[in-house]
């Protein structure tokens, strides 16, 4: 399964090296050259779960969480600083308490929300490494376990402190144990998709606000104040999350008639995520109130079972049988969920 499941895109990385000082091209080609590493080892890592369907939990529970210190290195996972499945760390560094904390409430979102036990639905343990490499800016899901930058300082802030970031890089964990989804063209950009709607539910699910409260944005805890821009990304504006001379705009359509065809990326999977992120965003606020009750359940039905290489339009029917199934036929959440896709552009 070829999946490269880091949360700052190549297209804001690559022009970083283009448009940089000297040390910000340096790192951002360091970054670049980094994820193609842990791109490779983890299709060597990592295989096909197959389809599958997570059993529900009969009983919350919560996973072991373990988080390590590289050091500024890359051997991994680390000395180990901390592990519990429900005390937070005692520790005076941030990164360690972050990581441990976000991955816990990404756990207990699932489990809470969707009756999921862990990552793999079975009480995986949660492994995050922190202080991964020297300035990284970048943080990944490696088929096994969390790597978090502490980033440079400049442009990007410790990865670690947002957790969007988190939710969204977990819940890659999530998608590779449902079956997976081919990390190229539209399947990929769905793969991106899902877990920036799930990472940005963890979050809301977490602040306890509904719907037309949320910021719906991914990430807005990375960027430096010297960046112009509000997050990586943003499920209510595609497009508009940032626009900045070092960084460039943001490049993601939210409707298929802007569809970008594209080699790069893995075919534009973090470009192309914009549309069905909008769609999903579209389907939150037609419903109201706390999105992770009836649309996010809709998107997680879903996703189990769901065909490895699904397209835009696979996943849209995917979602409206989904919501058939919970809600009924003729009921508002599956009339909502087909006008959501149909104003992306997607037919269904």
């Amino acid at each position: 399964m070829d999946v490269c499941c880091s949360i700052i895109p190549p297209h804001m990385l690559e022009a970083i090296a283009v448009r940089g000082d000297g040390e910000q091209r340096e790192a951002a080609q360091a970054a670049l050259a980094q994820s193609e590493l842990v791109r490779s080892r983890r299709v060597d890592a990592v295989r096909a779960e197959g389809v599958a369907v997570a059993p529900r939990l009969s009983g919350l529970a919560a996973p072991n969480n373990r988080v390590h210190d590289a050091k500024s290195g890359g051997d991994l996972p680390g000395e180990l600083v901390w592990e519990s499945a429900k005390d937070a760390p005692e520790s005076d560094d941030p990164a360690v308490v972050e990581a441990w904390t976000f991955a816990h409430a990404t756990a207990q979102f699932y489990a809470e929300v969707l009756e999921r036990n862990s990552l793999d639905g079975a009480g995986m343990d949660l492994v995050s490494t922190v202080h991964y490499l020297r300035n990284h800016n970048n943080a990944y899901w490696n088929g096994a376990q969390m790597l978090y930058g502490d980033g440079d300082g400049v442009l990007f802030s410790r990865l670690t402190g947002s957790l969007s970031v988190v939710g969204h890089e977990l819940t890659h964990g999530v998608i590779q144990h449902s079956g997976g989804l081919v990390y190229r063209d539209q399947p990929g950009a769905l793969n991106e998709s899902i877990a920036d709607v799930f990472g940005t539910l963890v979050e809301q699910h977490k602040q306890g606000v509904e719907a037309h409260e949320a910021s719906w944005l991914v990430g807005a805890e990375v960027f430096t104040p010297e960046v112009q821009g509000d997050a990586l990304r943003s499920l209510a504006a595609p497009g508009l999350a940032y626009d900045d001379p070092v960084l460039g705009r943001d490049p993601q359509p939210y409707h298929m008639d802007d569809f970008v065809v594209t080699t790069a990326d893995n075919g534009g999977v973090h470009i192309n995520s914009g549309i069905p992120n909008h769609a999903f965003y579209l389907l939150a606020q037609y419903l109201g109130g706390r999105a992770w009750e009836r649309a996010g359940q809709i998107w997680y039905d879903a996703l189990q079972g769901l065909d490895p290489h699904a397209t835009f339009s696979t996943f849209a029917e995917a979602t409206v049988v989904a919501a058939w199934g919970r809600y009924g036929g003729g009921s508002r959440e599956a009339a909502f969920t087909k006008r959501a896709w149909h104003l992306v552009g997607v037919p269904v």
